[in-house]
């Protein structure tokens, strides 16, 4: 461990440094944090918060339970659910100089890994909403620091701290399993496979399953709908993104400057001499790129490898600007790789006027898109903080027109989580119903109790007629009331026709089954 700075001198230690940019992110995160509005999946994450329970279709229950407190202690305004992830930005970009420092980094080494965490463009949209995945980027990068403590002091026992790490983490997204597959790669292809033989790597992979358990029994007592769910997105959701893509998208998600950071990283673990004992993370990154590369994964999936690939790189560049000439090269490296980042920002993070964002990927050429569905003017995670609100003035504006009786007895019916959550938000001050809706847990929440007297029921596609067509076979009386209207908004949320159905032909709780709809 490093002697211990005198306080006087705190300000311009290396810690002192990693601060510094972390603060600038933490900084960055606030001035962007209640634009444009609230995201699709917030809203969904803030109704599954009002139903606890040990699994969901779509996700573990660890970031639900922790909005649960959230909501309890501060509210669910946009700043209250999204300074958690505003913070967990800057503990990404603390993590990663920490890690360099770890490895023996020097003042430069800890400035160039903060700022390259800093960089990244699509970890910008990450720690702007509340969602798992902030929160697993930060597991990642736990489990990883504790795994470069044990190489650093051989230690096994850290091997039950990373179990726990790596439990908690499955309990917020399966994706960490992945990062048990890179590391376990790492430790088979270099000497560090002696850890197999150790105890403690065992009994932490013992606490991780149990501690992944409950959700494995609710998958069990619910028909694996998690399965089901995983199996859909990759066949009918996700783009069929090429390798070459992937590569592409990794480069342009990481901003393409951080590529001379993250690039010599790799060079650092594999051929220099001090970075050869830390090969494994080496093997790790090389591992989950392939297999992403031929899985066609989405860019964001491995972020959480990044950062310790820049502290090996800010190593190695400390090797290679020795010199005295190095002492210029230094911090206008770490200061292009920082104002990159703040420059590049605005591409996700809703810090301009949106008619200026919009004039922005236009005049770029760009369309980012990660999902089967037609672009809009903006890239979807824009466009999906759009519309809501309106979309439940609409809804409400059609329950004002019917009849006392038949408000009582109301079903409000939607196409997606999106929708559903918007209704159920929002609705509140309008004392809508609750929505039903068969998409993802929705569905499991099950169909409301409805006479079938009357129904607001969204049509299935933004085609008026062929909604029209869908809905008339089924009810006595159809009729066109109104229809969400925010451009700025997915193309499939925008002209999306509103109707009021009467006299249902059918049981809701018959039809159930056939409205599942897990993707």
């Amino acid at each position: 461990m490093k002697e211990a700075i005198p306080h006087q001198k705190f300000w311009l230690s290396d810690l002192a440094v990693i601060a510094y940019v972390s603060l600038a992110n933490f900084a960055w995160h606030l001035i962007a944090i209640r634009g444009y509005g609230y995201f699709r999946d917030e809203l969904y994450y803030l109704v599954c918060s009002d139903h606890l329970a040990f699994g969901y279709v779509d996700h573990p229950p660890l970031s639900i339970l922790l909005l649960k407190v959230i909501r309890f202690l501060f509210g669910d305004s946009l700043v209250a659910i999204r300074i958690l992830p505003a913070l967990g930005g800057a503990l990404f970009v603390f993590m990663a100089g920490l890690m360099a420092r770890e490895l023996g980094g020097k003042k430069f080494a800890v400035l160039l890994a903060s700022a390259a965490a800093f960089a990244p463009v699509g970890n910008f949209f990450l720690f702007h909403i509340y969602s798992m995945n902030f929160l697993d980027l930060l597991f990642w990068l736990a489990g990883l620091f504790i795994v470069l403590r044990i190489i650093k002091t051989d230690n096994p026992k850290y091997w039950l701290l990373f179990g726990l790490t790596a439990g908690l983490g499955l309990q917020n997204k399966v994706s960490v399993l992945f990062l048990g597959f890179g590391l376990t790669a790492g430790l088979l292809l270099t000497s560090k496979r002696r850890h197999l033989a150790s105890p403690y790597l065992w009994l932490g992979g013992a606490l991780a399953a149990v501690l992944f358990l409950p959700y494995i029994l609710w998958n069990l007592s619910h028909g694996w709908p998690t399965l089901e769910w995983m199996r859909n997105v990759q066949v009918l959701k996700n783009i069929q993104n090429t390798p070459l893509g992937f590569l592409r998208d990794q480069i342009l998600y990481n901003n393409p400057l951080t590529l001379a950071v993250w690039l010599p990283g790799l060079w650092y673990f594999f051929f220099h001499k001090e970075g050869k004992n830390f090969r494994l993370f080496g093997w790790m990154y090389l591992s989950l790129f392939l297999l992403f590369f031929l899985q066609r994964g989405k860019d964001y999936y491995l972020a959480g490898a990044y950062p310790i690939l820049f502290a090996g790189g800010a190593l190695q560049f400390e090797k290679w600007l020795r010199a005295k000439a190095g002492r210029w090269l230094r911090p206008a490296l770490s200061a292009i790789v920082l104002a990159s980042g703040f420059i590049f920002s605005p591409l996700v993070l809703p810090l301009l006027p949106v008619e200026k964002t919009i004039a922005i990927y236009r005049s770029l050429g760009m369309q980012y898109n990660q999902e089967r569905t037609a672009p809009g003017v903006l890239p979807q995670p824009m466009a999906d903080m759009f519309g809501w609100e309106e979309m439940a003035a609409k809804v409400a504006e059609a329950y004002e027109s019917l009849t006392p009786e038949e408000r009582s007895d109301c079903l409000i019916y939607v196409r997606n989580y999106g929708q559903a959550a918007a209704i159920d938000f929002f609705g509140k001050k309008y004392h809508l119903p609750m929505a039903a809706c068969g998409h993802n847990n929705y569905w499991l929440w099950g169909p409301p109790e409805w006479s079938g007297k009357a129904a607001i029921i969204f049509g299935t596609t933004n085609d008026l007629q062929r909604s029209l067509a869908d809905l008339s076979p089924y009810f006595q009386e159809v009729r066109h009331i109104a229809t969400t209207a925010c451009d700025y908004a997915m193309p499939y949320e925008n002209n999306r026709p509103i109707f009021v159905c009467r006299g249902a032909k059918f049981s809701l709780r018959d039809i159930w089954t056939k409205e599942k709809h897990f993707i």
